[in-house]
């Protein structure tokens, strides 16, 4: 998912913000070594922060359905994750790295979201909007001068980019409902085994029409009544169903 957000905010920049300028873009820390190896005016995203977006997280489980509109599978509520950027420009004067943090703070505003058709990978697959924020407060957690001390580097402006991008969570198969009933298979010693009885269905199993398997074909008989939904019979198969459960 990360690697799906640079792509995004790559194509963004660069087509949108820095198109014909030849100015590259790098994702690298901005580190005083990074910074002396640069030879060529630069945009930088660094990202230095990943966090859970706590407020988005939601519970229970969302449903897959086939073409029949059968659940195939089970999904937990994708969690969000915001992922916070320095962006910086790298240039030999002061005021053309102004000009392109204008450039780029113009184009990033009209944004609330990074757009669909730069999504790709699982972003595209989930279809869920992936908010975007940029230039806001920090919060009171976050001091971008604490971000410089850690990178060796000097203070330089910036712009504070978020973007809320969800993760796909655990997808669980669901059970497949069953097509076939529970099958009741006896034998006999002297005649073998009787055909497979199929407790599913209501309707009576035939009695064998061998000798002496009468017996055994009205047991089966009274098992098939037994699963009737709904009404259980008499034993002798007469009369009116009687209501209520029979075990």
């Amino acid at each position: 998912m990360i690697h799906e957000v640079d792509d995004a905010l790559r194509g963004l920049v660069t087509d949108d913000a820095l198109a014909g300028t030849g100015v590259e873009v790098t994702f690298d820390a901005p580190t005083r070594e990074w910074a002396a190896r640069r030879n060529a005016p630069t945009v930088n995203l660094y990202l230095y922060d990943i966090r859970e977006d706590l407020a988005r997280r939601r519970q229970g489980a969302i449903a897959e359905y086939d073409d029949r509109g059968a659940t195939v599978a089970l999904h937990d509520p994708a969690r969000y994750f915001a992922l916070s950027y320095l962006v910086t420009a790298w240039t030999n004067r002061a005021q053309d790295e102004h000009r392109l943090l204008a450039t780029l703070l113009g184009t990033l505003i009209r944004h609330d979201a990074l757009p669909p058709a730069r999504l790709t990978g699982s972003l595209a697959t989930l279809g869920l909007t992936v908010p975007m924020t940029v230039a806001r407060p920090p919060g009171e957690d976050r001091a971008f001068a604490d971000v410089w001390s850690a990178l060796g580097g000097e203070l330089k402006p910036s712009l504070d980019l978020v973007v809320v991008a969800p993760l796909s969570a655990r997808r669980t198969l669901a059970a497949q409902p069953v097509v076939d009933g529970l099958r009741l298979r006896t034998a006999d010693p002297a005649d073998g085994p009787v055909e497979t009885a199929a407790l599913r269905y209501s309707d009576p199993v035939a009695s064998p029409a061998g000798p002496g398997d009468a017996e055994q074909g009205s047991a089966l008989s009274m098992v098939g009544a037994r699963r009737t939904r709904g009404a259980a019979r008499h034993r002798d198969g007469s009369g009116p169903p009687i209501r209520g459960s029979q075990r």
